[in-house]
């Protein structure tokens, strides 16, 4: 299951008081190296972004055009040896619900396939040598050497 930490807001949704979670000028910094990232051609150099806001990246990851990561968390995240992000995939590491604050480190293990438009949530852990079909929702483990897909996401085959 994933391992999550949650803080109840109260009265008001915690989306409207984002601010009190994280502070601005960061989410400023981390909005503009990840948004920025998305449309750089060169690996390496979004990889040394990425790791500049937290994001821990190992060695030969790939990111597609147009992945995202999290902006108000990046530091929750990592990314294991030789994984690739395919386009327009998002790994999160919150979730703002209408009295809730949810937020989780998210792992993705070596040599890791996340497919097209997947969408990973926060507290989830991805086994080495795992693979993950486009347009999946990612709402639950997924075991080392498996293949997943779908909304959500559930196991394909080993």
């Amino acid at each position: 299951m994933r391992d999550l930490e949650i803080r109840k807001s109260g009265d008001v949704n915690p989306l409207r008081r984002w601010y009190v979670y994280r502070n601005p000028l960061r989410v400023v910094l981390n909005f503009l190296v990840i948004y920025g990232c998305r449309y750089i051609p060169s690996l390496e150099l979004k990889n040394m972004l990425y790791r500049l806001i937290g994001i821990k990246v190992g060695r030969n990851v790939s990111v597609g055009l147009g992945a995202v990561f999290d902006i108000f968390f990046p530091e929750l995240i990592e990314v294991g040896e030789n994984s690739v992000i395919g386009y327009n995939a998002a790994i999160l590491a919150h979730e703002f619900l209408v009295d809730e604050l949810r937020k989780g480190r998210v792992r993705i293990g070596r040599n890791v396939l996340i497919g097209a438009k997947a969408l990973i949530l926060p507290g989830v852990e991805v086994g080495d040598n795992a693979r993950i079909s486009a347009c999946s929702l990612v709402n639950t483990d997924v075991p080392a050497n498996s293949f997943f897909g779908g909304v959500p996401a559930k196991e394909i085959k080993k």
